[in-house]
């Protein structure tokens, strides 16, 4: 069964110092407190109101001692150990610096995303069962996730582990989280994605979109969403983003955070949304970015069903200009050149024409003949070229050779090695395919997630 390849960022660098485990605790938050009070690389968590603490739990090396329920979720326990250690992989994989303030939400999202992950599993059992097939990764699959995000932080599967184990945190830990992601994504995937269908109407209108929104101004923008209902209340998510940007303004790293508390599809990219135009964010969001210069962060945007922190990284003027990418063969002619000598010139460029593969080779051939010199013109906007040269860029499609072109400064070949639009970087049929068909298969997952925690039997203890 195909799996999805969960995101890889570079999150190594960035990772937190906690001690082992192997102390009584006095409290979940006590300890992570305590085990991180000299953590100097760290960055970002979330963070609505405060929440009580777990009931006081050793780790289960010490022993003699024993952890206690947290919550259970259809008859399922989530111990103390469980919240602790998920804890501890989000603050080592996001960054984030534990402090008083933002504790009780990194707890409270750890259990948030336990709940989500034993929902997801027991309905992959379930449905694995009905089929008949195992619908969960294998350790060979996780295994191969692990030494991906190994190589994406330069280093190797041992040694990922090995740093893991020195901040207290398990490795069932991180290969059980990775164990659901891969299985749900690939579940998904596999029972809906061939269903679905992105028709060539809707292929054709987003196009007609782009091309009407191209002289907007277009944004680079990454994202951090945070569900309201997810968070409890409009309010735990204002109080929550707020916390995030702290983090986030001290260096935490913006993709590890919105990987690990973001509720945006885009979780899975860092929270990169890439190239938007006004109108495609919700509009307290558009009004925001006005107002951003790039390599500015928002404060919190509260819309309709939860709270945005958005980070601009770049933003360009809109415009329906066409930009021209020109290499040129030429020879120089004085405007007081002969006819015979017009004539001689224009006999080299004709016979060297048919050569030309487009720009691929211009230069290697015209260094061939004697007398001809050639050149990259770089990009400009056809409105800024010689008439002469505008008249037959306008014409030419990309990788064609004009005819010999007469200025006052001698006889010259152009070849169009590039047309685009000013302003956008328009996507062609297959990049919109693609991106639809991953927002309706995101879409799925998410209604799927939601109907299992709407028919769950969730007790807090």
């Amino acid at each position: 069964m195909a799996r999805g390849s969960p995101s890889k960022m570079r999150w190594l660098d960035e990772v937190a110092t906690l001690p082992r485990p192997g102390v009584v605790l006095l409290g979940v938050l006590a300890l992570i407190l305590a085990s991180s009070a000299v953590a100097q690389d760290a960055a970002p968590a979330q963070a609505p109101g405060p929440a009580s603490a777990p009931a006081a739990s050793p780790q289960p090396d010490a022993p003699g001692l024993s952890e206690s329920v947290v919550a259970t979720v259809n008859d399922e326990i989530i111990s103390t150990y469980d919240v602790v250690q998920r804890m501890r992989l989000l603050i080592v994989t996001s960054g984030i610096q534990p402090t008083d303030e933002n504790l009780p939400e990194i707890q409270r999202e750890a259990i948030r995303s336990l709940v989500d992950e034993r929902l997801e599993m027991q309905e992959l059992a379930r449905q694995g069962k009905l089929q008949k097939f195992d619908l969960v990764a294998s350790n060979a699959e996780v295994d191969d996730e692990i030494a991906d995000i190994a190589r994406s932080n330069n280093t190797s599967s041992t040694q990922l582990l090995a740093q893991l184990a020195a901040q207290g945190l398990g490795a069932d830990t991180f290969r059980e989280q990775l164990r659901a992601e891969i299985s749900w994504r690939g579940w998904i995937r596999g029972r809906y994605g061939s269903r679905l269908t992105v028709g060539e109407d809707q292929i054709k209108a987003y196009q007609a979109r782009l091309e009407a929104e191209a002289g907007k101004p277009q944004y680079q923008i990454s994202e951090v969403f945070i569900d309201a209902g997810r968070a409890g209340s409009e309010q735990a998510a204002i109080d929550g983003a707020t916390q995030l940007i702290g983090q986030l303004q001290k260096g935490a790293p913006f993709a590890a955070v919105a990987k690990q508390f973001s509720a945006s599809p885009t979780a899975a990219n860092g929270g990169d949304v890439g190239w938007i135009t006004a109108g495609e964010m919700p509009a307290e969001v558009d009004q925001v970015l006005e107002a951003l210069r790039p390599g500015q962060l928002s404060a919190p945007i509260p819309v309709k069903d939860g709270v945005y922190i958005v980070y601009l990284r770049d933003r360009r003027a809109g415009g329906d200009a066409t930009l021209i990418s020109l290499k040129q063969a030429a020879i120089a002619l004085p405007r007081s050149a002969t006819d015979d000598q017009v004539a001689a010139a224009q006999a080299k460029l004709e016979g060297l024409r048919p050569k030309l593969n487009g720009c691929d080779n211009l230069e290697v051939q015209a260094a061939k003949v004697d007398g001809v010199v050639s050149g990259d013109l770089g990009e400009a906007e056809t409105k800024d070229l010689a008439p002469a040269f505008r008249q037959a860029a306008e014409a030419l499609a990309v990788g064609q050779v004009s005819e010999p072109i007469r200025t006052d400064a001698g006889l010259h070949l152009i070849a169009v090695c590039g047309k685009r639009r000013s302003g956008s970087d328009l996507m062609d049929h297959d990049q919109i395919e693609n991106r639809l068909y991953g927002q309706d298969l995101a879409m799925i997952a998410k209604r799927q997630l939601r109907d299992l925690r709407n028919s769950a039997t969730i007790e807090s203890r």
